[in-house]
């Protein structure tokens, strides 16, 4: 049974042609883009459309610290699974990413509840916007009568490409000894390694994996149906390849690229507006405004990758010996591990949580040491911020190549992402320092990298302003669809 949070009324009241609801994936990297767009959805059409998010109880407290009071909140019971601890209702809380699986298979379970809450509606919703985890909501949107938007959290371009790749793989003769090869598509200046197709690409055949049997039996013959993608993307960066991905769906179905969510929702790059960026308990940005402007490499994995003690090691002796100031948010399977240098006065190691958004556009930062996660891609960008590129998992060496080799905002960490995820390549020392150097120096190739990073950054916010194509694509989302419900109800009248 569907219950609206107390304090947050469901938006379900009036006219279903003004009414969007929004599904995220109970993952923190997935959720927060999908609220940024609830925000944005409510605030840019005049107040005139009722947005819900749907979640789970588990989530209802992160939700509604980061959505405006007019955005509904729905929590949908989260369904038991035996390999699951009780109370585990998203995969930061989850013990070990072993459990990863079985989590996917507990989401799945939500259909019957999300079923219920549709047909608790005075009328269809003008759509849905979900996750692609959320597979089942495809077959549910489909039997209500309501267009379902899906949301991968990738750039177009590695959706793109993901896709490409699945359905097109190139001969194997073109891949062997690290030579590059054209992706089936593409324009031809576009050309990657094996070690630069993604993850999930390279593992797509392997059917015993539990995460790729997810995504063949719940997720990949329900997405390509999908009405339309929502991209956390702009024009001046990801445009060439919008109808590369829009190929890969059925015929009509548009790619909006509406990014960054984050911008788009009213929010500074600074951070702020209802984010735990507003919060800094480690004392980051007091510590940065001692710092001098440029000088700070910035050091971050994310939240879902935990690096190895042996790459800890050697990445601490390479940012000691790179000469430069750096903060360095440590995520590690070992919560012991200490540092094996002394950060001193120009080093800060936190554990806690870093206002990720806040510490990019501080003038001391000149640089950050990142995943390639596309969420932190695009804070960083936003901001100006080069970046080394230091994939690990999933799209993120996609990522990678589009941020360095296409977009010239970024130098290599030199690691082969898609080796092997369960035991990666350890980068060395000589080779970090190295890095951060080429990274941080004011060389001709780091103004180079600076320049397009901060051309970047001003076509984000010209993208979310007044007349920017994000806002533009936004709108018209918004028009298509009530033309699209205005033709179903006609055609209901009619028969």
């Amino acid at each position: 049974m569907a219950t609206a949070d107390a304090a947050r009324p469901a938006a379900s009241a009036g006219s279903g042609r003004d009414h969007v609801v929004v599904f995220p994936f109970m993952a923190k990297g997935h959720t927060l883009p999908l609220l940024h767009f609830a925000s944005a959805l409510a605030a840019h059409h005049g107040g005139g459309l009722s947005v819900t998010v749907v979640t789970t109880p588990g989530n209802l407290a992160f939700a509604r610290r980061r959505l405006p009071a007019r955005v509904g909140l729905v929590a949908l019971p989260f369904p038991s699974h035996p390999d699951l601890p009780a109370g585990v209702e998203s995969t930061d809380a989850l013990p070990s990413h072993s459990l990863f699986p079985a989590f996917l298979r507990a989401t799945a379970l939500l259909r019957e509840p999300f079923v219920g809450y549709l047909a608790s509606l005075p009328a269809p919703p003008l759509a849905l916007v979900s996750d692609f985890f959320l597979g089942f909501t495809q077959r549910v949107a489909g039997d209500a009568g309501v267009p379902r938007v899906t949301f991968h959290g990738m750039s177009a371009f590695s959706l793109a490409l993901c896709f490409s790749l699945a359905t097109r793989p190139p001969p194997a003769e073109s891949i062997q000894d690290g030579a590059s090869f054209r992706v089936p598509g593409f324009p031809e200046s576009v050309t990657i390694t094996a070690d630069e197709v993604p993850h999930a690409v390279a593992q797509a055949a392997d059917l015993d994996d539990p995460v790729t049997r997810f995504l063949f039996e719940e997720v990949r013959d329900w997405d390509y149906k999908s009405w339309g993608v929502l991209v956390n993307s702009f024009d001046a960066l990801d445009g060439d390849y919008a109808a590369i991905l829009e190929s890969f769906y059925l015929p009509g179905a548009r790619a909006w690229l509406v990014g960054p969510l984050f911008l788009a929702a009213g929010e500074s790059p600074e951070g702020g507006g209802g984010d735990d960026d507003d919060e800094d308990p480690e004392g980051c940005l007091p510590w940065l405004d001692e710092r001098r402007p440029g000088s700070v490499v910035y050091v971050s994995f994310g939240t879902q990758v935990h690096v190895t003690v042996a790459q800890l090691e050697e990445l601490a002796h390479g940012l000691a010996d790179s000469g430069h100031a750096f903060l360095w948010a440590v995520r590690s399977s070992d919560d012991a591990w200490s540092p094996p240098v002394d950060a001193g006065p120009q080093g800060k190691v936190v554990r806690g949580w870093v206002p990720q958004r806040r510490v990019l556009a501080h003038p001391a930062v000149g640089g950050f040491v990142s995943h390639c996660g596309w969420n932190s891609v695009l804070e960083s960008l936003a901001a100006g911020r080069p970046l080394l590129a230091w994939p690990v998992m999933a799209e993120q060496a996609a990522n990678a190549k589009h941020v360095v080799d296409i977009l010239g905002a970024g130098v290599r960490a030199g690691v082969r992402a898609g080796a092997n995820v369960a035991a990666p390549e350890v980068v060395g020392r000589v080779q970090v320092a190295k890095k951060v150097r080429e990274l941080m120096d004011g060389g001709e190739a780091g103004r180079r990298m600076r320049a397009r990073a901060e051309q970047v950054r001003q076509a984000a916010r010209a993208a979310v302003g007044e007349g920017g194509t994000s806002r533009l694509a936004l709108r018209r989302l918004v028009d298509e669809l009530q033309r699209t419900y205005d033709g179903r109800r006609s055609d209901e009248q009619c028969n």
